[in-house]
């Protein structure tokens, strides 16, 4: 093989990595402005918004959109989702990629796709959370929270529950449950979005400084966030 033909190979191998990586970061993009239009639509929904009250004393918010769920007497799901938290001045931080998996069994048939939502309540929740692999029902138990645009938060739910877990389902599916389910920082798709493999902790914990590829989903993703509907 002649040097020029080895220019060519070479170039080829780079323009092919090139594309890939756009199309990863493009999964991200996507992933993220999904998880940016559940959290708006049930934030709409007339009587099954999560409560302002609850939301207000959040540490963080947590979106899986289109998580998929599927079994017969035995079961699993996968997610990829999406995290921010706020800091001290109240401000959201930049998001940080997330995956959900699980098993169950139980009784069960069927498939579904659910839009899930964890509002994380407490720092020591959202510190277990962002560990290097957390286990809902081992760590901390999620606990499904209270509906209802205009519902007052329940002191006693707040004040204990370090996760309060709301869904969006479509399909037919019984006997689910949260139980098991395992949360990892998604690191591959943090690198992809900011060019670096920063860990969830760091963006979120931490407030690391990084430069996304869409800035844009990003504030859109913020100010979603902050937005008051009460």
């Amino acid at each position: 093989m002649d040097i020029r033909h080895t220019r060519l190979l070479i170039a080829g191998f780079a323009l092919h990595l090139g594309a890939g990586l756009a199309v990863a970061q493009d999964d991200e993009i996507k992933r993220l402005k999904t998880a940016t239009t559940v959290f708006e639509e049930i934030m709409e929904a007339p009587d099954n918004a999560i409560p302002r009250a609850i939301l207000d004393k959040a540490t963080a918010v947590a979106i899986f959109p289109s998580t998929v769920k599927a079994g017969f007497i035995f079961g699993g799901h996968r997610g990829k989702g999406v995290i921010s938290a706020r800091n001290e001045q109240g401000e959201w931080s930049t998001p940080a990629f997330l995956t959900l998996t699980g098993g169950s069994f139980g009784l069960q048939i069927g498939g579904q796709s659910v839009d899930l939502i964890l509002v994380i309540m407490n720092r020591r929740g959202l510190e277990k959370l962002l560990r290097n692999e957390f286990k809902i029902g081992g760590d901390a138990s999620a606990v499904v929270g209270p509906l209802g645009r205009n519902l007052e938060a329940s002191t006693d739910l707040t004040l204990r529950a370090e996760i309060l877990s709301y869904s969006r389902t479509r399909g037919l599916f019984a006997g689910i449950t949260l139980k098991g389910s395992t949360i990892r920082a998604d690191r591959d798709a943090n690198e992809r979005f900011y060019d670096y493999p920063f860990g969830s902790g760091q963006l979120v914990l931490e407030g690391e400084a990084a430069t996304p590829h869409d800035a844009d989903a990003v504030a859109n993703w913020r100010a979603t966030l902050a937005k008051d509907r009460s």
